[in-house]
C-alpha cells in the first residue's frame, strides 16, 4: 500500500462524516426543513402543547438520550488525531506490516485520561493516566492501551473490580470524588500489598504530571513480537515524550483543580491548535524466550517493571498529536480501545492481568456503547475492509448484501472465507502450555517490595521528600488509626527511613522487624534524568502602563527560544509603554495565576499603581513557593530585591551574566529549582 495514501487514510475515512452546520437551513433529522424552532405546536397561543408536534418530539427525545454511561474508569480523558512513522525495520522481531519499513506513515488516535474520577472531576487529581492509542493499519486496527506508569496493583485480573471498588468514592456518601486520600483505598492497599510497588509510583511526581505532552506511556503488560519465521520475543511497549518528563508540586496541582480544572485538555488543544505537535517515540524492551527466567522478578507480573539498565528501550519510530478533535463526544468518548486488538506479529503472554483484560475491554464496550456494532462508529472504524458473518444488533450501519450470513457455505462460494497465515491470516502462537487446572499465582510473583525499594532508592532528594509528603497527606486523610497503622507497618518492607518519616508525620510509633536489603538503582525512574527544554512553556509577563519599550525585543526574543509568551497587568487591552509603544494584555491578575505558567517575567517599571504591585507580588511569591524559573529586567528586580529573591537558585536578573535571554530560558528547561530557599 502507498505509504502516503496509508497515513492519510483515516482522515479521509472520517471526512465523509464530517457536518459543517454554518449557514445551513435546519431541518429534522429525516431532512424535513423546519420553520419554526422557538414554540411547540400548541391548540391556541395560551393552550396545551399537541402530541402530533413531530418536530418537538423529535428534539426531545434526543435530547433526553444524549448521554451513555461514562467509563468506569478512565472517565475523564481528551483526545488527538496523530500519526506514527517508523525509524527501523523490526522485520527481525515481528511480521506487523506497519513496524517493517523504515518511514512507513500510520494514522494514530490517542487519547489521554485520569483513572478514578468522573467525566466532572478535575485532572490535576493524584492518580494514574492513561495512555491508549489506536493505530490505524492496512491489516485493522491494532490498539496500545496503557498508562502512564509502567506497573500496576494487582497481578490477576480477578481482582480489579475490588481496586476500583476500593480505588472510587465510598458507596455510604459518594466522598472523596478523583482522590486516593481515604480508608477504604489505603485498607486495600494495606491488605494487598502487592500492590507496594504501584503506590510508591502513585505516591510520586509522576502521578501529578505537567501535562499529557509531558509524560511517560507503558504498555504495562508483557505482549509477544512473533516473526515471520514463527520465533518470538517477549516485548513492553514506552512511549518517550520528546519534551521529557515533568510534573507540578502538589500544592499547585491542588490550586490547578480550582484556577483551571481543564488544564491538561487545555494544554493539549492549544498546543496542537498553535503547530506545537506534541511528539513521543516509541521504545520496545525485547526479551527472547530462552531468557525468561534470566531475572531476579517474574516478567509476567504487572506489578514489576524491566529495569532499562538491565532491557535496553529500543527506539523504533515517532508519534506526531497533529490534528484535535472535532467533536469530542464523537471521537473522544465513542472511542472503544481494547489490549486484544492486534494484528499479525503482536501476540499475547500469559500475564493474568492482561488475560483478565483481553476480556473487560469489550465486554464494558457492550454496554456503554449500547451493542455489538460500535467498531462501525467513525472513530473505531479501520482503515481497511472487514467481512465477516456478523449481523444486526443496536447501531448497525453496515447494509450486508445478499442471502448468507453463515460459513460454511455453498451459496456464496463459501465466502468470505478464512485465509492462511501467508495470505495475512491471524494464527495465535503457538506457546505450549501444560499444568493442572488450579486457582493459584506462580511462587515467582511473591516478591512484592524489592522493585518499590528500587523505585525508592533511584529517586532524588527531593523526589523522596515529595513521596514522603504524599504519603503523609493520603494517610492523614484516613479516619481509621488502624489504616494508617498498616500503611507505615507495609512501608517498613520498603524502607524503613520512608516508614519512619511519614510514621513521624501521623503520629505513630514503629517498630521494624527487619531491614530491607536491597540496593539496586534504577537511575532512567527519576524524573531528574529527563529531557529538559524550554519549548513551549508558557511564560507569564508581568507588565504595566510605562513599559520599556524594549521589552518588545526581548519578548521577540524568548519566542525565537520556543517559549509561549502571555502577558498579565491590571487591565486587558492595550498597555501603552514609555515610549508609546503598545502591547496587549492577555489576562488581568484576577482572570490568571502563577499556577497556570512555567515561570515568570517580571518587567514592571517603577511608579506602578499599589494595586499593581501587590497583586504582582503574590503572582512571583507563589511562583518561587513552587521553585519556578522567576527573571526580571527593566526595573522588575526591585520587586524581587523587596521579596529577597534575588540571587536564589533560578532567579534570573539582567545582571546575572551571560545572556539574559540565554540564561532564562536554560532556567525554563531546568523545570524546577529543588535546592532554592523557601
Amino acid at each position: 500500500m502507498d505509504k502516503k495514501v496509508n497515513a492519510n487514510s483515516k482522515n479521509e475515512q472520517l471526512e465523509q462524516f464530517r457536518v459543517d452546520d454554518k449557514d445551513k437551513a435546519m431541518t429534522t433529522n429525516q431532512g424535513l426543513k423546519v420553520s419554526e424552532d422557538e414554540f411547540s405546536l400548541k391548540n391556541g397561543e395560551r393552550g396545551p402543547t399537541l402530541l402530533e408536534d413531530f418536530h418537538f418530539r423529535e428534539k426531545m427525545t434526543h435530547f433526553d438520550h444524549e448521554r451513555i454511561p461514562e467509563r468506569v474508569v478512565h472517565a475523564r480523558g481528551y483526545a488527538a488525531h496523530g500519526e506514527f512513522e517508523l525509524y527501523e525495520s523490526m522485520q527481525a522481531y515481528t511480521k506487523a506490516k506497519f513496524l517493517q519499513s523504515p518511514g512507513t506513515k500510520t494514522p494514530v488516535f490517542v487519547r489521554f485520561s485520569t483513572v478514578m474520577g468522573s467525566r466532572g472531576s478535575g485532572e490535576l487529581a493524584r492518580d494514574a493516566r492513561g495512555f491508549a492509542t489506536k493505530f490505524y493499519t492496512e491489516e485493522g486496527n491494532y490498539d496500545l492501551v496503557g498508562n502512564n506508569i509502567p506497573v500496576f496493583f494487582i497481578q490477576d485480573g480477578i481482582k480489579f473490580p475490588d481496586l476500583v471498588h476500593a480505588m472510587k468514592p465510598e458507596p455510604h456518601n459518594e466522598i472523596p470524588q478523583a482522590a486516593t486520600a481515604h480508608d477504604t483505598f489505603w485498607d486495600f492497599i494495606a491488605n494487598n500489598q502487592e500492590s507496594a510497588h504501584m503506590i510508591m509510583w502513585a505516591m510520586s511526581d509522576r502521578a501529578i504530571p505537567r501535562s499529557f505532552r509531558m509524560m511517560e506511556g507503558f504498555g504495562v503488560n508483557t505482549f509477544r513480537f512473533v516473526n515471520a519465521e514463527g520465533k518470538s520475543h517477549f516485548v513492553k511497549f514506552h512511549w518517550k515524550p520528546v519534551l521529557g518528563v515533568h510534573s507540578v508540586v502538589w500544592d499547585e496541582a491542588q490550586k490547578l483543580n480550582g484556577k483551571n480544572p481543564d488544564f491538561h485538555r487545555q494544554d493539549l488543544y492549544e498546543a496542537i491548535a498553535g503547530g506545537n505537535f506534541p511528539e513521543f517515540e516509541l521504545g520496545v524492551q525485547m526479551i527472547e524466550e530462552k531468557d525468561e527466567f534470566q531475572f531476579d522478578f517474574d516478567i509476567l507480573d504487572a506489578t514489576k517493571l524491566w529495569p532499562e539498565e538491565e532491557v535496553p528501550v529500543k527506539i523504533i519510530g515517532k508519534m506526531t498529536l497533529n490534528r484535535n478533535v472535532d467533536n469530542v463526544f464523537a471521537e473522544t468518548e465513542q472511542v472503544a480501545f481494547h489490549p486484544g486488538n492486534v494484528v499479525p506479529g503482536i501476540d499475547f503472554s500469559n500475564d493474568p492481568l492482561l488475560q483478565g483484560r483481553l476480556f473487560s475491554y469489550t465486554d464494558t464496550q457492550l454496554i456503554r456503547l449500547g451493542g455489538p456494532n460500535f467498531h462501525e462508529l467513525p472513530i473505531n472504524r479501520p482503515v481497511c475492509p472487514f467481512h465477516n458473518n456478523q449481523r444486526d444488533g443496536y447501531g448497525r450501519q453496515t447494509i450486508n448484501v445478499g442471502q448468507v450470513s453463515y460459513h460454511k457455505n455453498s451459496l456464496a462460494g463459501n465466502t468470505p472465507t478464512p485465509v492462511s497465515e501467508e495470505e495475512g491470516g491471524y494464527v495465535h502462537y503457538q506457546e505450549k502450555v501444560d499444568g493442572h487446572k488450579v486457582r493459584a499465582r506462580s511462587e515467582s510473583f511473591k516478591d512484592h517490595f524489592s522493585q518499590a525499594t528500587m523505585f525508592w532508592n533511584s529517586m532524588s532528594n527531593p523526589e523522596k521528600l515529595h513521596i514522603i509528603n504524599a504519603f503523609s497527606f493520603e494517610l492523614g486523610k484516613c479516619k481509621e488509626k488502624s489504616v494508617r497503622e498498616q500503611v507505615v507497618e507495609m512501608l517498613l518492607n520498603i524502607d524503613v527511613d520512608l516508614a519512619n518519616k511519614v510514621a513521624k508525620n501521623l503520629g505513630i510509633t514503629v517498630q521494624a522487624t527487619n531491614t530491607p536489603t536491597n540496593s539496586k538503582v534504577s537511575p532512567a525512574l527519576s524524573q531528574l534524568n529527563s529531557a529538559k527544554k524550554p519549548d513551549t512553556r508558557k511564560i507569564a509577563v508581568l507588565v504595566s502602563e510605562g513599559f520599556d519599550g524594549e521589552l518588545i525585543a526581548m519578548l521577540d526574543a524568548l519566542k525565537a527560544k520556543g517559549t509561549m509568551i502571555e502577558t498579565v497587568s491590571d487591565h486587558l487591552g492595550a498597555i501603552k509603554g514609555a515610549d508609546g509603544t503598545l502591547l496587549e494584555a492577555n489576562h488581568t491578575f484576577s482572570t490568571a495565576d502563577s499556577v497556570l505558567f512555567d515561570a515568570v517575567y517580571v518587567v514592571s517599571p517603577q511608579g506602578t499603581t499599589p494595586t499593581y504591585q501587590k497583586e504582582a507580588a503574590y503572582f512571583v511569591k507563589e511562583a518561587y513557593a513552587h521553585f519556578k524559573p522567576i527573571a526580571a529586567s527593566f526595573h522588575g528586580d526591585q520587586l524581587l530585591d523587596e521579596l529577597g529573591f534575588t540571587g536564589q537558585a533560578g532567579v534570573v536578573t539582567k545582571e546575572t551574566g551571560n545572556s539574559f535571554v540565554e540564561s532564562f530560558t536554560n532556567a525554563i528547561a531546568e523545570h524546577r529549582f529543588w535546592n532554592r530557599v523557601v
